[in-house]
């Protein structure tokens, strides 16, 4: 039993002793021990008026008393100061945290589960036309009007950011991205790349231009090599020289040709069209039979199609996309090895088209960055045997275009292989 506790119990025992003395000389004992509780009691309810008077007041001192309610006002008051410190600091804390985003350059809202917008700070209503005030509690749908970002919110894939047009200012491009936290919140995070947009606007301008004027001289020279080279006006020791000249103008026409493709595929960025239907199964005969060609038949090329479904796609781009994978599968395998092209179904009504080799192969840390343009993992090869190192990233715009997927497996010495999965709504069965 605490000290405090002890004090109550002796005036209480107090009392009752006075009581039995008074009763004991004056008679009357019950009244005596009633009188006693009736001023034990009155003191407690004064205590608890006290109590309830300094709660509804703002004194910040408590009341002075002893014993068990002297513990209690004590108690209560250093409670009251510990919660006055806490909420200081959980104020300063958002203090700071406000005066920090309102500080950020990119946009941020605060979300609730069913994506209403509890905060936002001022760089946010900069760039989509908030007002804090009025918009808070609207869902974030009604004043971003976007059908792109309405799919993302309704997918529910958060990891990768898009891209969508200003509402305020159909000229500026805005990233977003969503971030999930907490209890059913998130962080919507705005940021402006309308410069970035330019810049790459301008280099894929730069490439589309310097292509263009590159291909009349290089026609040019390719027709006077060819003339060279038909003709006898020049001895059997030009030979090798003219037939050298021809292949490096032939590597740069693809060059240039490869980088017009890949310009046309980044300056487009609507989705690839639904209205064709393309026959896929012969279109990959129609691949491996220029491709054995070219190949002068030193791999042996294995079709295996299995698929009898063809595709809401772009023929050319599909074509482009394919012929790379076949082509940079023989360019990468050893003479005499075999190169297999399949075309299957794949899983929830999927299509597959898979191209394997049994190749030089490719090192795990280089299979991240090979769909970047003029990426090689072994240079010396690729020049050699006429790679102009954009092919791969032709197949991932192309792909992008048509919600499709690039799955890449391979182990150095065994071989490669490159999957593309075609999304359902594509198929055609």
């Amino acid at each position: 039993m605490s000290r405090n506790w002890g004090g109550e119990f002796l005036l209480l025992a107090a009392l009752l002793i006075g009581s039995l003395l008074l009763g004991l000389l004056f008679g009357h004992l019950a009244w005596f021990l009633v009188l006693a509780l009736v001023i034990f009691l009155a003191r407690w309810f004064w205590q608890l008026y006290r109590l309830d008077e300094w709660l509804d007041s703002r004194r910040r001192h408590p009341p002075e008393a002893w014993g068990i309610w002297g513990h209690v006002f004590d108690e209560y008051y250093r409670l009251r100061r510990r919660q006055y410190k806490s909420k200081k600091r959980l104020a300063r804390v958002i203090r700071e945290f406000r005066e920090s985003t309102a500080a950020m350059p990119d946009g941020t809202l605060v979300l609730d589960e069913e994506f209403r917008i509890l905060w936002c700070n001022e760089s946010a209503s900069r760039l989509v036309g908030l007002v804090s005030k009025r918009d808070l509690g609207q869902p974030v749908v009604n004043l971003i009007r976007s059908p792109r970002f309405v799919h993302y919110l309704d997918a529910g894939e958060f990891e990768q950011a898009i891209e969508i047009r200003s509402p305020v200012d159909d000229a500026r491009t805005l990233v977003l991205r969503l971030v999930p936290y907490g209890n059913s919140q998130y962080l919507l995070i705005i940021r402006d790349i309308t410069r970035l947009v330019r810049l790459q606007a301008m280099r894929r301008d730069f490439v589309a231009n310097a292509s263009h004027e590159l291909r009349s001289p290089l026609t040019v020279l390719a027709g006077y090599l060819d003339m060279l080279a038909s003709g006898n006006e020049l001895g059997p020791e030009w030979d090798k020289p003219v037939a050298e000249m021809q292949a490096q103008c032939r590597r740069m026409t693809n060059l240039l040709n490869d980088l017009l493709e890949l310009s046309r595929l980044e300056t487009d960025e609507t989705d690839a069209s639904y209205d064709e239907i393309v026959d896929v199964e012969g279109l990959i005969h129609r691949i491996c039979a220029d491709a054995q060609a070219a190949d002068e038949r030193t791999h042996v090329l294995e079709i295996d199609v299995a698929c009898g479904c063809s595709l809401r796609a772009v023929p050319g781009e599909l074509h482009s996309a394919m012929s790379n994978l076949v082509t940079n599968a023989l360019r990468y395998s050893t003479d005499g090895t075999s190169v297999r092209v399949c075309w299957r179904a794949g899983d929830n009504g999927t299509a597959v088209f898979e191209v394997i080799d049994q190749g030089i192969g490719i090192e795990r840390k280089h299979i991240p960055f090979i769909t970047q343009r003029f990426y090689r993992v072994d240079s010396s090869h690729s020049r050699k045997t006429g790679g102009t190192g954009l092919g791969l990233a032709i197949v991932k715009h192309v792909l992008k275009r048509h919600g499709s997927e690039l799955e890449i497996e391979s182990e150095p010495g065994k071989g490669s292989t490159f999957r593309c999965v075609f999304p359902a709504e594509r198929v055609v069965r």
